[in-house]
């Protein structure tokens, strides 16, 4: 096992409900804009109740072993809520969830739920490809009083230069409980594509942007 122990298997409950996708000839595009011979829908998980717990409990072990302290559950809309819903009960913890902009009637707010400026939160969602995405989302909570110095996630594609994301100016750390990395240690262990698209799929992880140049 890697690091925190559990990466390859969240890896491969991820793979077992296909919340993995593959395609080799009409790539995806992901909500960064780039291109991926892979997509990851960790939306999916909420369907399946067994594994959802297994990677509850992962995540409820990785807050306790990398000592992360917050007060509140924090989801983005939408796919982060259901998560910050789930963690929070298991954490008797608050929640709240952040919307992607204001909701334009009645007090016009953008986060929803009960909280107190100064407190600290998490933000949880469900994936993040470069982390830009989960921008908006903080400077919410920042402008409402919030401190935020966490985001988790259950998937991180881990292949793009984290420091070059606005979040790593503003000194968020981005935590996660599997990479992409982890799902091709699966792919290649359990022989699941031929070598000609394990190697395409290597070439994409080892340097995004020159396979982007190559298969646009």
């Amino acid at each position: 096992m890697k690091e925190n122990g559990f990466q390859d298997i969240v890896a491969k409950i991820l793979i077992d409900i296909e919340s993995v996708k593959f395609s080799f000839d009409k790539h995806f595009t992901l909500t960064s804009g780039y291109k991926s011979p892979v997509y990851v829908d960790c939306r999916k998980i909420i369907s399946f109740v067994k594994e959802r717990n297994i990677i509850l409990d992962y995540a409820n072990k990785y807050f306790k072993e990398k000592k992360i302290k917050f007060d509140i559950l924090a989801g983005g809309e939408t796919a982060g809520i259901p998560y910050a819903a789930f963690l929070s009960e298991k954490l008797q913890k608050k929640m709240i969830y952040v919307r992607k902009k204001p909701k334009g009637f009645g007090i016009n707010q953008q986060i929803e739920g009960y909280f107190k400026k100064g407190q600290k939160a998490i933000l949880i969602e469900d994936l993040a490809t470069d982390g830009g995405s989960k921008l908006i989302f903080i400077k919410a909570m920042h402008q409402a009083g919030l401190v935020v110095k966490d985001i988790f996630v259950i998937f991180y594609y881990g292949i793009f230069d984290y420091t070059k994301s606005p979040l790593f100016d503003l000194k968020v750390k981005m935590h996660f409980l599997c990479t992409w990395k982890d799902i091709i240690s699966v792919v290649e262990n359990k022989k699941l594509y031929d070598d000609r698209d394990i190697a395409n799929l290597n070439y994409f992880l080892s340097n995004p942007e020159d396979w982007r140049r190559n298969n646009a």
